[in-house]
């Protein structure tokens, strides 16, 4: 590439980028004049933007860009000149117009010399008061409204970064002082890579921890100058005693000596503490700044996902022959790049969904009451480390008895019992996959894809999604997810002696549980609190970690939300609330199960954060499979070591909860598996004292099973029942040649026959 073209690719990006930041200027603007025409600063931003993207599309060449550029510009200047008053056919050109700019300006895209020319003869007439004919359909762009890119962000700067565009300056027809006025509120940018700005707060988080390790060092100082005056005061009496003594002038000066050093090296040692005391401080506090400015560097306002919701929510609901407003509060709202790159689909859709299904057609509305166009609100706000987004539309609201009748007539829930729903329970389906109320498909929904798809993104990004709704009013959702996906909120807790991290966002409270608070339900433990119950788990269990031995007062509980139902998660002892840097962990791990990431404490030891979601998950699996063990008051889990544990492996529910109660009523400590792969995983996972299983099973079968533990290093000695229902003599042969110790038929099984079997292969269930 020859130093020309280089020049003019480098500049034909910065036109994009100019077209991009100016196209966002005429949306506003355009929309904003489409409610009051007489707005003036709406007009010379309008006007400002159009005569800068003209003199931008002179400077790289684009002709096309010129002629739209500067036809806008001049409609806009009729405009101000009180020539002309904008109607919404001037609206509906202009915003064309401005697409077309876009389009222009899109790298690898023609110029569209057809929906130019039908443009301008289309402005024309609309100007001189003709009949035109409507302009030309715009060839196919990228999207209108381009989204944030993904892998560079504009940092702030102290010099100019782009200077190769003058496009304001290179026309002189704008006014000096709006020059000026510009030119002084600018923001001066950079691009930076993302995976630069990442780097950027990883480094300044682990300053930050760093610093923190100077405190055990001023500790030990402080310490000796401790030591240090007792031994000056055990000299001082030592030389007391001597002299009382009557000993000689060699000893007591000697003594005055040693007590001489002794002074200097107290000067010393309370200079040295007072120096790397202020340097701490120092260090913490510029660590700090540090970390706190490239946290900042992430940081962007809410208003950059909303470039262009505005303009789609108008376009849409003209499309239905709706009248749709946008209004948005709190623009401003500091939010992590990622995170708003993520809240934008499911922002879209929301918004879509609201125009479709919920803003009625302008006669609709006036029958109600309501005027003619329709509003939706949409805010966001800073609440306790989340940001709260709500988006409230002033529409008809859901007809619960429509969805009554498409739940019971989908089959979802017999109608008797979805007529004694209650309304959070009915809007609950609406979040379901493939659910829709719509009977036709459209452009616009009616396939299904809608809220859950939306709560699935929502969950994604570790938040939560509620709908709410007002018939004949409207409808409300509520989102919260974190401010930045960098940084999370957390409480760290003990668990098996390894410090976890359960983020603020999914814990409802935490308490302490005395031993009288916990029953039995349902073969459950639970503990009451505030006049509910609350189902306890060990978390421990969950997270594979062995159960601690303190014996403690009271039980630490984290209490965890899922929808309406609470979870008491014990634990060893609950550390404190702090802010951790996310750190990914190593993509080689893949999923790691029931935790998302890891982090640095302020000692800098290693801190993993846990999955709350996938959590659950693992906790409704023990649940199906009866494998949740109790909860021993003083952190002794259900896995006593005095109990031998027996892990039961059978496909059919029936026999694995008769094999698992006749156990555990002589007192073993049970555990299930579903199928082969379920009970390997078990193996591996934990540790065994007895395998039963059954041979016929989904995924992996019996032998294979047995056969797998028997070349396993470490379950080589693993005591092995087989039972089963084949009961021939090449059927058991099989089994005992893979490596199993006992069979049993079930045809021949009763209560004995299996206590039996396992008090002779393991003895009695105390160790």
């Amino acid at each position: 590439m020859t130093p020309e073209q280089m020049r003019d690719a480098s500049l034909l990006e910065l036109f994009g980028l100019e077209a991009e930041a100016q196209t966002q200027v005429l949306n506003a603007g355009l929309l904003a004049l489409e409610r009051d025409p007489t707005l003036a600063d709406q007009l010379e931003a309008c006007m400002r933007a159009a005569h800068s993207l003209k003199g931008a599309a002179r400077i790289v060449g684009i002709d096309a860009g010129v002629s739209v550029a500067h036809a806008m510009e001049d409609c806009l200047v009729a405009a101000q000149e009180g020539r002309l008053r904008l109607g919404p056919e001037h609206i509906d050109a202009l915003l064309r117009g401005t697409d077309i700019l876009l389009h222009i300006a899109a790298p690898g895209h023609p110029q569209g010399e057809i929906a130019v020319a039908g443009f301008l003869t289309h402005l024309a007439g609309l100007l001189d008061g003709s009949t035109a004919q409507p302009p030309l359909p715009l060839p196919v762009a990228p999207s209108p409204v381009p989204g944030p890119a993904p892998a560079t962000e504009m940092l702030p700067v102290d010099s100019m970064a782009y200077q190769a565009l003058p496009a304001v300056e290179a026309q002189p027809a704008l006014p000096r002082k709006a020059t000026k006025r510009n030119a002084e509120g600018a923001e001066r940018v950079l691009r930076v890579t993302a995976e630069r700005l990442n780097g950027l707060l990883d480094l300044s988080s682990k300053a930050l921890v760093e610093t923190q390790r100077l405190k055990p060092y001023l500790a030990t100082l402080q310490r000796l100058k401790r030591m240090h005056g007792q031994g000056m005061r055990a000299l001082d009496g030592l030389k007391v005693q001597l002299e009382g003594s009557g000993q000689g002038p060699e000893v007591l000066e000697a003594l005055a000596q040693t007590q001489r050093l002794l002074v200097e090296t107290q000067q010393i040692l309370q200079q040295q503490a007072a120096d790397l005391d202020e340097f701490g401080w120092q260090a913490s506090q510029r660590a700090q700044a540090l970390y706190d400015t490239a946290l900042a560097c992430r940081m962007r306002p809410f208003a950059d996902v909303l470039s262009g919701q505005s303009r789609m929510v108008r376009d849409l609901g003209r499309s239905l022959g709706k009248q749709v407003r946008l209004h948005i509060e709190g623009e401003k709202t500091q939010v992590d790049r990622d995170v708003l790159e993520k809240l934008e689909a499911p922002l879209t859709h929301l918004l879509r969904n609201a125009v479709d299904h919920g803003i009625e057609l302008p006669g609709q509305r006036l029958l109600s009451g309501k005027p003619e166009e329709g509003v939706i609100r949409l805010r966001a706000s800073h609440q306790a480390g989340l940001l709260v987004l709500e988006l409230i539309d002033d529409g008809a609201g859901i007809d619960l008895e429509r969805l009554r009748r498409s739940i019971a007539e989908r089959g979802l829930s017999p109608a008797e019992t979805v007529a004694r729903m209650s309304e959070a329970e009915l809007l609950a389906f609406l979040f379901l996959p493939g659910f829709s109320l719509r009977d036709q498909v459209t452009e616009v929904s009616g396939r299904g894809v809608g809220l859950d798809a939306v709560q699935h993104m929502v969950r994604g990004l570790r938040g939560s999604i509620e709908l709410t709704q007002q018939a004949g009013q409207g409808c409300r959702f509520h989102l919260e997810v974190p401010l930045t996906l960098s940084v999370v909120r957390s409480l760290v807790v003990t668990v098996g002696g390894e410090a976890y991290a359960f983020p603020l966002a999914h814990i409802e409270r935490t308490l302490e549980v005395d031993a009288e608070q916990i029953v039995q339900i349902e073969g459950r433990q639970h503990f009451w609190h505030e006049g509910r119950h609350i189902g306890l788990v060990a978390a421990s269990q969950l997270l594979n970690r062995p159960a601690g031995q303190d014996e403690q007062a009271r039980l630490p509980v984290v209490v965890i939300r899922e929808r309406e139902r609470l979870y008491g998660v014990a634990v060893e002892r609950l550390v404190g609330e702090r802010v951790l840097v996310v750190m990914p962990l190593d993509a080689r791990l893949g999923k790691v199960q029931d935790i998302s990431s890891g982090a640095l404490l302020d000692d800098g030891s290693v801190v993993l954060i846990v999955d709350v979601e996938d959590l659950l998950r693992s906790l409704e699996k023990l649940l199906s499979s009866g494998r949740l063990e109790r909860v021993e008051h003083g952190g002794q889990g259900g896995r006593g070591q005095a109990r031998k544990r027996v892990l039961v492996v059978d496909d059919s529910l029936t026999v694995r909860e008769l094999q698992r109660k006749l156990l555990s009523n002589r007192g073993y400590d049970v555990a299930v598996a579903v199928d082969g792969m379920d009970g390997w995983n078990a193996l591996r996972a934990d540790s065994f004292d007895l395998l039963i299983t059954d041979i016929d099973m989904p995924r992996m079968d019996g032998i294979e099973l047995v056969t797998l533990v028997r070349r396993d290093q470490r379950l080589q000695g693993l005591p092995v029942m087989v039972v089963s229902y084949k009961d021939r003599e090449e059927d058991r042969r099989r089994g005992l040649d893979a490596g199993a110790d006992y069979y049993l038929a079930k045809a021949s099984f009763h209560d004995d026959a299996l206590l039996d079997a396992v008090g002779e292969l393991i003895g009695g269930a105390q160790g």
